[in-house]
């Protein structure tokens, strides 16, 4: 196989075998999750599950002050390389020609100077991340392979999109290739790990607001 087979390859059957299991993951995960159920609750409600569910959602997004004076770079980091992923991965024009070619719709991008920085913002933010977590003895108690293995299916697509963006090491088709099977590989992974908490998060902060709402406390 040369490089443009191989290229062809990971833009056709190995692109829809990685959006297969993506998707199909991310159903059976939360089915799963849904399934659970709960116990019914027979106490008197003190106050509205679904108002304290929908405010916590939104609430829980911004960190007490406390919290931020305590992890200041923790949560810098953490919203540094969280947004710089949804600039890279929706705001560049080549991903909104994808993603208008798979589902028929669109949306303005940004200057791709602006993209092409924000990346690699992201990529010094994901490694500053983990050479923090890594010199942190309490942090690094806590680290299992999982963890390393999220971290790195993450910032490939970066760097492989970066490399092939300027055509650093390779040629044009092999680099291309490598940043798609980057991306195919975080596809896979991902309802199988702690990428799931992408869509998780909002039932989890939901569920707790509920409960907290229905009690009548604050959440």
């Amino acid at each position: 196989m040369n490089e443009i087979d191989f290229l062809n390859w990971v833009r056709g059957p190995g692109f829809q075998i990685a959006v297969i299991i993506f998707v199909a993951g991310i159903i059976i995960r939360l089915v799963e999750i849904l399934m659970l159920g709960r116990k019914p609750n027979l106490a008197e409600a003190k106050g509205s599950a679904m108002r304290s569910g929908l405010r916590t959602i939104f609430s829980r997004s911004i960190p007490e002050k406390s919290t931020f004076k305590r992890s200041t770079f923790v949560i810098v980091t953490g919203f540094i390389f969280h947004i710089g992923l949804l600039i890279t991965i929706f705001f560049f024009t080549p991903h909104i020609l994808l993603f208008k070619d798979v589902s028929g719709l669109s949306w303005p991008a940004l200057p791709t100077p602006i993209v092409d920085a924000v990346t690699v913002v992201t990529i010094i933010a994901l490694f500053l991340v983990l050479a923090h977590r890594m010199s942190n003895t309490v942090l690094r108690f806590l680290t299992n392979y999982e963890d390393i293995l999220v971290w790195l299916v993450t910032i490939l697509p970066l760097i492989t999109g970066y490399f092939a963006f300027h055509r650093v090491g390779a040629t044009a088709p092999t680099l291309l290739a490598l940043h798609i099977l980057s991306v195919e590989l975080l596809l896979v992974l991902f309802p199988f790990t702690k990428l799931m908490h992408a869509f998780t998060i909002v039932l989890a902060r939901w569920y707790n607001g509920a409960i907290s709402g229905y009690r009548g406390v604050q959440s």
